[in-house]
Protein backbone atom coordinates (compact mmCIF):
# COMPACT_ATOMS: atom_id res chain seq x y z
CA UNK A 1 0.00 0.00 0.00
CA UNK A 2 1.85 3.22 -0.80
CA UNK A 3 2.58 5.21 2.23
CA UNK A 4 2.29 8.63 1.83
CA UNK A 5 -0.52 10.60 0.59
CA UNK A 6 0.94 11.34 -2.79
CA UNK A 7 1.61 8.16 -3.36
CA UNK A 8 -1.81 7.48 -2.17
CA UNK A 9 -3.50 9.79 -4.83
CA UNK A 10 -1.49 9.05 -7.79
CA UNK A 11 -2.45 5.18 -7.31
CA UNK A 12 -5.75 6.08 -7.18
CA UNK A 13 -5.51 8.08 -9.98
CA UNK A 14 -4.09 5.12 -12.05
CA UNK A 15 -6.99 2.55 -10.80
CA UNK A 16 -9.87 5.37 -11.51
CA UNK A 17 -7.68 5.50 -15.40
CA UNK A 18 -8.18 1.83 -15.45
CA UNK A 19 -11.84 1.45 -14.09
CA UNK A 20 -12.69 3.93 -17.40
CA UNK A 21 -10.35 1.44 -19.70
CA UNK A 22 -12.38 -1.15 -18.83
CA UNK A 23 -15.32 0.42 -18.96
CA UNK A 24 -14.34 1.42 -22.57
CA UNK A 25 -13.85 -2.59 -23.47
CA UNK A 26 -16.92 -3.23 -22.25
CA UNK A 27 -19.36 -0.95 -24.22
CA UNK A 28 -16.92 -2.19 -27.35
CA UNK A 29 -17.72 -5.87 -26.45
CA UNK A 30 -21.76 -5.00 -26.19
CA UNK A 31 -21.48 -3.28 -29.24
CA UNK A 32 -19.67 -5.85 -30.99
CA UNK A 33 -16.41 -3.87 -32.10
CA UNK A 34 -14.10 -5.47 -34.39
CA UNK A 35 -11.42 -7.63 -32.77
CA UNK A 36 -8.77 -5.19 -33.61
CA UNK A 37 -9.25 -2.43 -31.15
CA UNK A 38 -10.85 -4.23 -28.85
CA UNK A 39 -7.19 -5.89 -28.76
CA UNK A 40 -6.19 -3.01 -28.52
CA UNK A 41 -7.89 -1.44 -25.45
CA UNK A 42 -6.99 -5.10 -23.33
CA UNK A 43 -3.29 -4.61 -24.04
CA UNK A 44 -4.07 -1.05 -22.82
CA UNK A 45 -5.57 -2.44 -19.97
CA UNK A 46 -2.86 -4.97 -19.00
CA UNK A 47 -0.19 -2.32 -19.41
CA UNK A 48 -2.30 -0.09 -16.68
CA UNK A 49 -2.14 -2.88 -14.82
CA UNK A 50 1.20 -3.56 -14.95
CA UNK A 51 2.18 0.00 -14.35
CA UNK A 52 -0.24 0.33 -11.13
CA UNK A 53 1.47 -3.18 -9.88
CA UNK A 54 5.01 -2.05 -10.24
CA UNK A 55 4.01 1.45 -8.55
CA UNK A 56 2.93 0.08 -5.79
CA UNK A 57 5.47 -2.77 -5.38
CA UNK A 58 8.02 -0.04 -5.75
CA UNK A 59 6.73 1.89 -2.91
CA UNK A 60 6.26 -1.01 -0.42
CA UNK A 61 10.11 -2.42 -1.22
CA UNK A 62 11.28 1.39 -1.22
CA UNK A 63 9.59 1.29 2.60
CA UNK A 64 10.38 -2.08 3.66
CA UNK A 65 14.24 -2.17 2.88
CA UNK A 66 15.26 1.26 3.49
CA UNK A 67 15.36 1.23 7.38
CA UNK A 68 18.51 1.70 8.06
CA UNK A 69 18.75 0.78 12.03
CA UNK A 70 17.65 -2.68 11.05
CA UNK A 71 19.55 -5.66 11.70
CA UNK A 72 21.45 -8.08 9.39
CA UNK A 73 18.45 -10.36 9.91
CA UNK A 74 15.56 -8.43 9.58
CA UNK A 75 17.04 -6.86 6.36
CA UNK A 76 17.57 -10.41 5.03
CA UNK A 77 13.77 -11.29 5.72
CA UNK A 78 12.88 -7.94 4.09
CA UNK A 79 14.90 -9.01 0.78
CA UNK A 80 13.42 -12.29 1.12
CA UNK A 81 9.91 -11.29 1.84
CA UNK A 82 10.56 -8.96 -1.92
CA UNK A 83 11.82 -11.43 -3.97
CA UNK A 84 8.46 -13.40 -3.11
CA UNK A 85 6.67 -10.64 -3.91
CA UNK A 86 8.43 -10.02 -6.95
CA UNK A 87 8.38 -13.56 -8.33
CA UNK A 88 4.73 -13.79 -7.67
CA UNK A 89 4.21 -10.99 -10.13
CA UNK A 90 6.30 -11.93 -12.53
CA UNK A 91 4.11 -15.14 -13.20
Amino acid sequence: MPHTPAEKKKVLARVKRVRGQLEALELALERGDDCSPVLQQISAIRGAVNGLMAGVLESHLREELKSADATEESRDASIDDAVALIRTYLR
